[in-house]
């Protein structure tokens, strides 16, 4: 048994894996197709080897004493090593044990099964390497060139697992952990080989031999390695052909009528429409109701037309330039805009609702918004387990492996607040960035290496060949739906035209386009290949082309009558019954804020309790529970408390409340403590907030990931899925929101605009000048006023629903409260507006605690309001006369002038207005004010320097109100006292120092 033992250090570390515990468990020599498959304990102290030894040993004292399948094996071996079985019966003694060479023999041949399921599992884990992917032929996709030595692409390749071309006729017997063999139990090295080849090594390349589940890598396994697997009936065949003839004349039929236009066309990768429609038709099958869709530009009109089924005509009209808008808003490119339609699916003859989310030029930034929209579909439909709903994210082959928020999508993708049980991931692989070269574009192999790290199984494929295209898609829909995992279909394809239709490749690209010049379209080699079958004829296939050039010119026709583009027919995110017929609010006013008293005392008394019994919770948050009852008894609340409050009771009114960000459940600043933990009990915890209200809508306070990007895009998705919700967003610091900007200056600020789609979206965002240096102070609020579309030049009419007018004209709105009262309603106006608008708000870091920012229940019973603006109300107001400055502020530095205020005793000369909404500017309250005291010096005070902050954008409107009669002059309001605005203003008053003597 010298061999055996060596059996393990002559085959290497694979060996090694191989014999591992894990996969000896899996390890069996008995048959697939009769009884249970035999499993076996990991070894014992000496390793497999030593398992070996023991098996064949305790084999040869007594055949009976191992399992059937061991006693198989060993007779065979024995018989093949001395032509008869050698095992010694019970009544034989030791030294009527068989011949060393026998021993010998079958040693060398249990040898060889283990080197030839070594061989096996390379082809598993590698064979994507030298799969045959380029539909060009030109570059390897994955980079390099290099062929793993464990392949056997030459017969000398043999050696490395210590067998010989004499060994490949010999038979062997199949392992479990393959399922080439199909019905047989054992096949030759030589046929072994060739059905690897086929599965591994040719138009599809798998990887999934990383995911860490045997379940779901032999569910892999057994979908492609099955003999005979990929076969289609005609009738299959006949719908690809179909639908190829679809995508690629759609595209025909725009260059040629368009031909100077951009349209970002799917020349070179037509197969992505039939693949689309596979992943749905067979997610369909499987229950699916409702698919939500990502995707960038390249191939999106195609998408509308012949996976959406937008009327052809509606596309056809983006091309005319005289055609005129019917909506408000600058609308956007034909190849940015989404759809939103029901229909039969006509393979499963069941409803499906098709979404196309609406996306601008930042390519995947429209990732985490489908998640969010998707997560928010399946809540609604209590859809837990997302067998109704599901999402399917296209992607570019650059864009996939250089976009961070990719990376950051993938990873909410198994949070249990984010989760959409998996997601369909098709990357068009173009093999090229616009003009870069995919050597230059990544440092992976492939760029759908992204996927591994949430162990994503990703299946290459050749897009040339449709019939590969078909059924990976079919597999990859399957997987989602069996597993609620995420999965990758990489197309590896080509770019038919440059980055557009104007672009010239040559320049960068010469030898690819000079093969892709020489390339036969993929519809032309498909319906060949069936017409030599016999599939259809040529007569059959040209009425098919001839059919669907028909529908397109008929559809052109009716297109040059339309002379009104109306952008609501493509919104992503219709809310039926929430506006009128038309799209328009039902009507323009809103009701107050405020709700009865005994509401406010309940959900005070709620918010300082524990709801469950047996909880102990931690003793200082016992204090603050505490705190939290004696206020409300009371009648005031903090920060925290009011939050509590708007929050609430909105649920009572069945309204859905979600709230996530970085440490959100308790707050970054130790205020909120929404979640309590049980200090005995690991991982027991409770949401008091859900226990307000026997028939409440529910709570949902999560903390996220520690990404913005991607969770601020998640939850602008979730937001657009109902109007009935109030979303919310808190920053962890104002200024975390950096990293999120492309959500915000893409869809938040413009989405109206561009798309005519509304969101309800609340961004709260830490801002203060105090105690946490730069990085964490402002929010940058000169950012959000400068994106802010209220104009500073027109005088507005002062119409008795101005206000409501006026949100509804803007883009966002943009508040500093400077009271938990005022943050209290601004959060309920935000629901019980008539329409959405984003809102942001500034909210405070030392003000949380501050003793004297709180507010009395009578600010916030029923009949009070939201007040944009909060005017003087002390002894200044009563005799207005005398008041020599009037200072304008906004947020926490009001504090600060009023303390300084009454230190120096100028209460009387001086009167301090806070603007609690800045954006959409309140021209008509600031008008009041400023006529009010006529003889005042008027002064903006801020904590943040000139060029920062609110100055830049309330000075151009104070201008406007004031007709230019009186200047408002800067002053800085951070730091110490001397700062603040008590001393002579004037002209060259710019900068810190006292203004008022």
């Amino acid at each position: 048994m010298s061999q055996l033992r060596l059996l393990t250090s002559r085959l290497g570390a694979q060996a090694s894996r191989l014999l591992a515990p894990h996969d000896v468990q899996m390890f069996s020599w008995c048959s697939r197709s009769s009884g249970p498959r035999a499993t076996f304990p990991s070894s014992k102290g000496g390793g497999s080897s030593s398992y070996l030894e023991e098996m064949y040993f305790a084999w040869l004292e007594n055949p009976q004493s191992v399992h059937k399948s061991w006693d198989s094996f060993f007779r065979k071996a024995s018989e093949e090593a001395c032509g008869s079985p050698q095992p010694q019966s019970p009544s034989v003694g030791p030294e009527s044990r068989p011949c060393v060479s026998s021993r010998t023999k079958t040693s060398k041949l249990v040898e060889d099964h283990l080197a030839v399921q070594s061989l096996i599992r390379a082809y598993q884990i590698r064979g994507h390497h030298v799969a045959q992917l380029d539909p060009l032929g030109i570059l390897d996709a994955d980079l390099d060139s290099f062929v793993p030595s464990d392949l056997i692409t030459t017969i000398d390749k043999l050696a490395f697992y210590d067998l010989r071309e004499a060994d490949l006729d010999k038979e062997f017997q199949l392992p479990t952990t393959t399922f080439i063999g199909g019905s047989e139990q054992t096949l030759s090295l030589r046929e072994i080989i060739r059905r690897l080849e086929s599965t591994y090594c040719q138009h599809i390349g798998l990887e999934f031999m990383f995911i860490n589940d045997v379940e779901q890598c032999q569910w892999i396994r057994q979908k492609f390695e099955t003999p005979g697997v990929m076969q289609f009936s005609s009738e299959e065949k006949r719908t690809l052909l179909a639908r190829l003839v679809r995508s690629m004349r759609f595209e025909d039929f725009l260059a040629r009528k368009w031909s100077s236009e951009k349209r970002f066309g799917l020349e070179g990768c037509e197969v992505m429409i039939p693949a689309l429609k596979t992943i749905i038709d067979k997610s369909s099958e499987m229950g699916i109701e409702n698919v939500i869709l990502g995707m960038p530009h390249r191939g999106r009109l195609n998408v509308l037309a012949n996976v959406i089924r937008k009327d052809l005509e509606q596309i056809f009209c983006q091309f005319d330039p005289k055609l005129e808008a019917a909506d408000e808003g600058s609308g956007d490119v034909k190849y940015h805009l989404g759809m939103y339609h029901e229909r039969i699916n006509r393979v499963t003859n069941r409803n499906i609702t098709l979404s196309l989310v609406a996306n601008p030029s930042h390519l995947e930034a429209v990732d985490p918004v489908v998640q969010g929209k998707t997560k928010a579909e399946q809540f609604y439909r209590g859809d837990s387990q997302g067998k109704k709903v599901m999402s399917i994210l296209v992607h570019g082959d650059a864009a996939f492996a250089g976009q961070g928020v990719v990376y950051e999508t993938f990873h909410l993708s198994d949070l249990p607040s984010y989760t959409t049980n998996g997601t369909v991931h098709v990357v068009v692989n173009n093999q090229i960035g616009f003009t870069t070269d995919p050597r230059m574009a990544r440092s992976s192999p492939y760029p759908t290496d992204v996927a591994r790290v949430v162990n994503a199984p990703i299946f290459h494929v050749n897009a040339d060949d449709p019939e590969a295209v078909i059924y990976v898609c079919s597999v990859a829909a399957e997987w989602r739906n069996t597993f609620n995992k995420d999965v990758v279909v990489d197309l590896v394809c080509y770019r038919r035209r440059g980055h557009n239709e104007m672009d010239e490749p040559m320049f960068t690209q010469p030898l690819m386009y000079k093969q892709i010049h020489k390339q036969v379209p993929v519809l032309k080699k498909y319906a060949d290949k069936l017409i030599a079958e016999g599939t259809v004829t040529l007569q059959e296939f040209e009425e098919e082309i001839a059919k669907y050039d028909r529908i397109c010119e008929e559809a052109y026709g009716r297109s040059k009558d339309k002379k009104i583009l109306h952008i609501k027919h493509w919104l992503d995110s219709p809310w039926p019954g929430f506006f009128n017929v038309d799209g328009e609010p039902k009507s323009m006013t809103c009701p107050t804020t405020g709700i009865p008293e005994d509401m406010l005392t309940h959900i005070g008394n709620v918010a300082s309790s524990v709801p469950l019994e047996d909880f102990k919770i931690h003793t200082g948050l016992s204090r603050i529970l505490r705190g939290r009852e004696d206020m409300t008894r009371r009648r005031t609340v903090d920060w925290a408390l009011a939050e509590y409050m708007a929050f609430g009771s909105l649920l009572q009114e069945g309204v859905h409340v979600r709230l996530s960000g970085q440490d959100v459940e308790r707050g970054t600043f130790s205020h909120r403590h929404h979640v309590l933990h049980d200090q005995e009990v690991d991982r027991r915890t409770c949401v008091p907030m859900n226990h307000l209200w026997p028939d409440q809508a529910p709570y949902t306070v999560c903390n996220s990931s520690l990404s913005e990007y991607g969770v601020l895009g998640f939850e602008l998705g979730y937001a657009m899925a109902s109007p009935n919700a109030l979303v919310l967003w808190e920053a962890q610091f104002g200024d975390f929101h950096n990293t999120a900007q492309c959500i915000i200056d893409q869809f938040i600020s413009t989405g109206q605009a561009k798309w005519v789609r509304h969101n309800g979206i609340v961004l709260l965002l830490p801002h203060g000048m105090e105690g946490m240096g730069p990085e964490h102070s402002s929010a940058r609020p000169e950012r959000f006023l400068q994106m802010s579309n209220d104009d500073s030049d027109a005088y507005p009419a002062f119409s008795e629903d101005f206000e409501v007018r006026q949100l509804y004209d803007c883009n966002w709105i943009v508040v500093n409260c400077s009271t938990p009262a005022s943050y209290f309603h601004v959060l309920r106006r935000q629901v019980l507006l008539p329409f959405r608008k984003p809102l942001i708000i500034f909210t405070p870091k030392s003000l949380l605690r501050h003793p004297e920012a709180k507010s009395s229940f009578d600010e916030m019973v029923s009949g009070t309001s939201f007040q944009r603006v909060i005017p003087e109300d002390g002894a200044p107001a009563r005799a207005p006369e005398r008041v020599r400055r009037l200072i304008f502020c906004t947020g926490k530095v009001y504090y600060d002038l009023v303390k300084e205020r009454s230190s120096q005793g100028l209460e009387e000369q001086v009167a301090i207005t806070r603007l609690e909404q800045i954006s959409p500017f309140p021209f008509d309250l600031i008008k009041q004010e400023a006529e009010k005291y006529p003889g005042a010096e008027l002064v903006w005070c801020q904590e943040e320097h000139k060029n920062m902050g609110y100055y830049d954008y309330i000075n151009p409107r104070f201008m406007t109100i004031l007709r230019r009669a009186r200047p408002i002059w800067y002053r800085l309001g951070a730091g110490d006292a001397s700062h603040l605005p008590f001393a002579s203003a004037g002209p060259g008053a710019w900068g810190p120092g006292p203004v008022l003597a």
